[in-house]
């Protein structure tokens, strides 16, 4: 078994817990929603582990808040995240096209952008749920949704059933383990080095072909 180690976080997780636990009901939702909302809009802050934290609290006896409410501050949270980074998405390609910034204008590659997009919209589905995965890439999914202006009721749906299932996991195991529920965060921390590295591979390996494959067509026209 797991032994509980401190995970590395830049705020002081213990102190936030301790404080957390002293609010009251409405205050204590309001902190969960606040959280996932957070999470969509700033990757770094660890909304997964007050996920599975929130888990643990609803299985007191007399929990500050019933897992009811637990779920529902877990879904109106990441919802409004979402739709700001969704709007957000919307604006991103015109200000690309427009800005005066030269190192954001290169970013503004039709030819590139239009295959990328197009890869997107083909792969909405699987896409938009297994980003949930990953801290990383769920944060750039909704950006991305709005750029490529998918319609928004299909993209909240997905992006629902991706919170069901990767939120449900951690609430359940947070819920389940009881004061055991930092186990949880000791794996999830593993799971997101190896993710991390994962796409950096593959990140890298796409740059790389795209790179060669580029330069290929090039030699090609000459």
């Amino acid at each position: 078994m797991l032994s509980p180690r401190p995970v590395e976080f830049s705020l002081h997780l213990q102190s936030i817990l301790e404080w957390v636990m002293g609010l009251p009901s409405l205050a204590l939702w309001g902190f969960f929603a606040f959280s996932n909302f957070l999470e969509n809009i700033f990757p770094p802050w660890p909304g997964d582990s007050f996920v599975i934290f929130s888990g643990f609290l609803s299985a007191q006896d007399h929990p500050p808040l019933p897992l009811w409410g637990v779920i529902t501050a877990t879904l109106a949270g990441n919802w409004l995240g979402a739709y700001v980074m969704f709007r957000f998405g919307g604006k991103v390609l015109q200000f690309l096209k427009e800005t005066n910034i030269k190192v954001l204008r290169n970013l503004y590659e039709e030819d590139s952008l239009e295959k990328t997009f197009g890869w997107f919209s083909k792969n909405s589905i699987a896409i938009i749920i297994l980003s949930r995965f990953s801290a990383g890439v769920r944060f750039f999914v909704s950006i991305v949704a709005g750029i490529t202006k998918m319609n928004f009721v299909r993209f909240i749906f997905l992006y629902t059933v991706a919170i069901f299932l990767w939120c449900g996991i951690l609430l359940g195991g947070g819920y389940k383990l009881g004061q055991n529920w930092n186990q949880i965060i000791v794996i999830l921390n593993i799971y997101n080095k190896f993710i991390t590295i994962l796409l950096v591979v593959i990140l890298t390996g796409f740059g790389v072909y795209h790179y060669y494959h580029k330069k290929k067509n090039k030699v090609d026209r000459e």
